[in-house]
C-alpha cells in the first residue's frame, strides 16, 4: 500500500491534471482519481457544492489521476491550535481562527473542532465568544461545526492532568458551563472531563440531555465510575492511552475498563509519539474500526520550527521529529503532526487498510457528532474531499475541496 513519492514526470502530469479540474471561480464540477475504499477508478460530479453523481469507469481519462486517491475531507475533533495560533491564549481574534482554518485546509482537514484547554473562566468565555463569531463567518463556518472544551473539569493529579495548568483545574460546575456555552452561542459540542470528580455524574447527565458529547479524559476513574459515566451518556474516551500517569497499577487503571466498554468510542493520537505501535494495534483490535477515531491533538506549535517554547504558561520543547515534551512533568504537551500522519501510521502500526484508516478520520467522527452532510463520498453529501497520494512516511496532500471548492490555495 505504501508507495514512493511521485517522480518529476508524474508531478508534471499532476499539475496538468489539477489545472483542468476547475472553472474560473475554482468551483469544481467533475473530479476523477482512485476511490479510497477500493483503489479503483472513480469520477465524482459536483453540483452547487454537493456530490450529484458518482461514476465507476473501467479506467480514468487522465493517466496522471491514476496515482491520486480521493477520500472524504478529514475531520479532526481535537485541534488546540495550529501554525502559531492558540485557541486558549488571551487576545484570540477572528483572523487568527481564519488563519488556522485555512492552514488546516492545506493538510486535508475540512472539518475540525477548535479545542480549548484548561484556562481561567474569563478567558474561556472571551475566547469562546471569538470562536462563535468566527464560526459565523461564511468561509470558516463550513469547517467549524462547534467547539471542544477539554478541561478545566479534569483530574488535578500529576500525570493524569498532562500539561494542563493545575492552577486552573476545577471540579465540574454546571452553572459555569452554561455561562461558557452562552458565550459560545451554544456551539460547545463536546466536553472532556474526569468522571471521578465530585459532581461529574450529574454534569454528564445534563450534557447528555442537551445533546453534548461527553468525553472521558485526563482522569483516573475506576471501572465502576467509568461504567456509571457511560450509563449516563458519556460517549468517547479522549486520546485513550494519554492523559494518563506514567506509572499505573497493572489491574486497577483507567485503560482496561475503557477498552472493554463497547459503548465507548475512543479517539487516539497516532503520531508515533503518543502511543507505541503495539498499543495502537491492541486498541484497534479491542475497539474495531467502527469505534475508533483518529485525532491530532495539535497545538499552536504544529507547523513551527523545533525548539523551546512557552505554551500555556509552561516551558515545552519540540524536538526535530515533532514531539512536544513538557520536561517538568515528563509528559507530552499536545502534538505537532496533522491527522494525515495519523492515517499513515495507523496503517503501518495496525496493518489496517487505507479504507479503514480513512474511516476513522472521516466517517466515524461525522457519525459521533451527527454531521450527516459529510464524512462519506455519497450522492447528496457535501463535496468535502481530499486528493492525496501515499509517500514513504506520510500522506501527500495535493488538493483539498470544501463544499465543491478547491481551498488549499487560500492560506494567506
Amino acid at each position: 500500500m505504501i508507495q514512493k513519492s511521485l517522480n518529476i514526470v508524474t508531478l508534471l502530469l499532476l499539475v496538468n491534471f489539477l489545472s483542468n479540474l476547475y472553472c474560473e471561480d475554482k468551483h469544481l464540477k467533475r473530479i476523477e482519481g482512485l476511490f479510497y475504499l477500493d483503489a479503483a477508478p472513480i469520477v465524482i460530479e459536483i453540483d452547487d457544492g454537493i456530490i450529484s453523481r458518482i461514476l465507476r469507469p473501467d479506467k480514468l481519462s487522465d493517466n496522471s489521476a491514476a496515482q491520486i486517491f480521493i477520500a472524504p475531507g478529514f475531520i479532526d475533533n481535537q485541534v488546540n491550535g495550529y501554525l502559531g495560533v492558540d485557541f486558549s491564549v488571551p487576545g484570540l481574534t477572528v483572523e487568527d481562527v481564519r488563519r488556522a482554518t485555512q492552514a488546516l485546509w492545506k493538510v486535508g482537514v475540512t472539518t475540525y473542532l477548535p479545542t480549548l484547554v484548561t484556562s481561567p473562566p474569563e478567558r474561556l468565555s472571551e475566547n469562546l465568544a471569538v470562536l462563535a463569531q468566527a464560526a459565523h463567518e461564511p468561509d470558516i463556518a463550513l469547517s467549524v461545526p462547534g467547539f471542544h472544551l477539554e478541561g478545566p473539569f479534569i483530574s488535578p493529579e500529576d500525570g493524569y492532568r498532562g500539561a494542563h495548568n493545575k492552577a486552573w483545574v476545577r471540579p465540574p460546575n454546571w452553572e459555569e458551563f452554561l455561562k461558557l456555552n452562552q458565550a459560545a452561542k451554544n456551539k460547545i459540542i463536546q466536553v472532556t472531563l474526569a468522571p471521578e470528580l465530585d459532581g461529574a455524574m450529574e454534569f454528564i447527565q445534563n450534557c447528555t440531555a442537551q445533546g453534548i458529547v461527553v468525553g472521558l479524559g485526563h482522569h483516573h476513574a475506576s471501572a465502576e465510575q467509568i461504567k456509571r459515566a457511560t450509563d449516563l451518556g458519556a460517549a468517547i474516551s479522549v486520546h485513550l492511552g494519554n492523559g494518563c500517569a506514567n506509572f499505573i497499577h497493572r489491574h486497577d487503571n483507567p485503560l482496561w475498563p475503557q477498552l472493554a466498554e463497547d459503548r465507548l468510542w475512543a479517539s487516539i493520537i497516532v503520531d508515533g509519539f503518543h502511543l507505541r505501535a503495539e498499543e495502537v494495534k491492541t486498541f484497534f483490535r479491542a475497539k474495531g474500526v467502527e469505534r475508533l477515531i483518529l485525532t491530532s491533538d495539535m497545538t499552536k506549535l504544529a507547523g513551527l520550527p523545533p525548539g523551546e517554547y512557552v505554551w500555556n504558561e509552561m516551558t515545552v520543547v519540540m524536538t526535530p521529529e515533532g514531539m512536544i515534551q513538557y520536561p517538568a512533568q515528563n509528559v507530552l504537551a499536545g502534538a505537532s503532526l496533522p491527522i494525515g500522519r495519523g492515517i499513515f501510521n495507523m496503517m503501518k502500526f495496525s496493518q489496517c487498510s487505507l479504507a479503514e484508516a480513512i474511516q476513522m478520520a472521516t466517517t466515524n467522527p461525522a457519525r459521533l457528532y451527527q454531521l450527516n452532510d459529510r464524512g462519506e463520498i455519497k450522492v447528496g453529501k457535501r463535496a468535502d474531499l481530499v486528493l492525496f497520494s501515499i509517500g514513504e512516511s506520510d500522506l501527500i496532500i495535493h488538493e483539498t475541496i470544501l463544499a465543491g471548492r478547491e481551498v488549499n490555495h487560500l492560506l494567506r
